[in-house]
């Protein structure tokens, strides 16, 4: 298949490992930001490709596990009001909240449909004009601009019964916010490449020359990642601290013009809480007031809620790449995919389900 099976070819994979091994000379940390990566990384075990001084780290960058504890708690709560279908992406459905989850929402009989996108959100307003629809926004900027473009045509369609209950976040400023903690461990970055197919990575460019690191954006095959790793070290062994893309056959340095049109009309940037983490400025997407009409978190009035975590979930250490999951007390224990703390364990792209999918640990 092209475009995919020579980006999993084992004698690339091959050549670029002997190719990193020759470049590397000197210990190095690379994170890689997105929980996609950290799949592929695990799924086609890369790190056994990888001389024993390059260390990978996990970064915060899957979208549902950063996704706020109140977030999911205002979820559940709209979603338990009988006029109300909520609808959102499956990988949402069972991230725990402060009592409960989405799943067992829908288990209890409130009406919480899994959707493959916000326009499926729209043609059930549609068809059901008695009820209120809401879709459940989380991501990214990947998945920000169907839910802005969603947000505009409910406007013009007139559908005064959706809603989107918006949690979207930003990667450069949580790339700045693990740069600037003291405990940072972080000599290099690859940056998500679907993420920047939307956006580019001129806003990167700064953030490199700031700190002084190198950042390579990279894609999701083995090959793309290894790749990735490749630059990363040529830079690190030189000295130079550049962004290069090394997944241009899908991303362009000023990214997709008419996706970022559509956010800036439709989303300002604003502070964001991130799970785990804490507050990040200017790391997220809230609907501009002349949408309110459309903004669930206003519609419903629920902005006030707070939610504790969970004591024994180390999800924010994890997000941050200060520890591995497996070196959180939980994991696999009173944390496993079927009774999960927190969302690293339950979400495709979080980094504690990767770990208890792909490696070996005493269950």
């Amino acid at each position: 298949m092209k475009y995919l099976d020579e980006f999993r070819s084992s004698q690339s994979v091959a050549a670029l490992a002997v190719q990193i091994k020759n470049i590397a000379t000197k210990p190095w940390t690379i994170m890689e930001i997105c929980g996609g990566q950290t799949h592929s990384i695990l799924k086609y075990n890369l790190t056994e490709y990888l001389p024993d001084n390059i260390q990978f780290i996990h970064g915060p960058g899957c979208p549902v596990c950063v996704t706020p504890l109140e977030m999911i708690d205002k979820a559940i709560a709209i979603a338990q009001r009988s006029d109300v279908i909520f609808t959102s992406y499956g990988d949402m459905l069972r991230v725990p909240g402060s009592a409960t989850d989405l799943f067992s929402v829908k288990a209890s009989g409130g009406d919480v449909r899994m959707v493959f996108s916000p326009l499926d959100a729209l043609k059930i307003a549609e068809q059901n004009p008695d009820k209120k629809v809401v879709f459940f926004g989380v991501g990214f900027e990947t998945t920000a601009p169907a839910n802005a473009q969603a947000i505009v045509q409910a406007k013009n369609r007139n559908l005064k019964n959706f809603s989107l209950l918006s949690s979207h976040v930003l990667v450069p400023p949580a790339i700045e916010a693990v740069l600037s903690s003291k405990d940072v461990k972080v000599q290099g970055f690859i940056a998500a490449g679907h993420v920047c197919t939307v956006m580019g990575y001129e806003e990167y460019i700064p953030l490199a020359a700031k700190y002084k690191i190198p950042i390579v954006i990279g894609g999701f095959e083995p090959v793309d990642i290894l790749l990735a790793v490749s630059q990363l070290l040529k830079q690190l062994e030189d000295g130079r601290y550049e962004v290069e893309n090394a997944y241009s056959r899908v991303v362009k340095k000023e990214g997709n013009i008419l996706a970022k049109k559509t956010l800036q009309d439709v989303f300002d940037t604003v502070d964001r809480k991130w799970r785990g983490i804490g507050t990040i400025p200017m790391s997220g997407y809230a609907i501009k007031n002349i949408y309110n009409d459309f903004d669930a978190e206003k519609i419903f009035e629920l902005q006030n809620i707070e939610s504790p975590e969970s004591e024994l979930c180390k999800a924010g250490l994890v997000l941050q790449g200060i520890i591995r999951p497996l070196e959180c007390p939980a994991f696999g224990k009173e944390c496993t995919p079927e009774k999960p703390l927190g969302a690293p364990m339950v979400s495709t792209e979080g980094a504690c389900a990767a770990y208890f999918h792909y490696k070996t640990f005493d269950k």
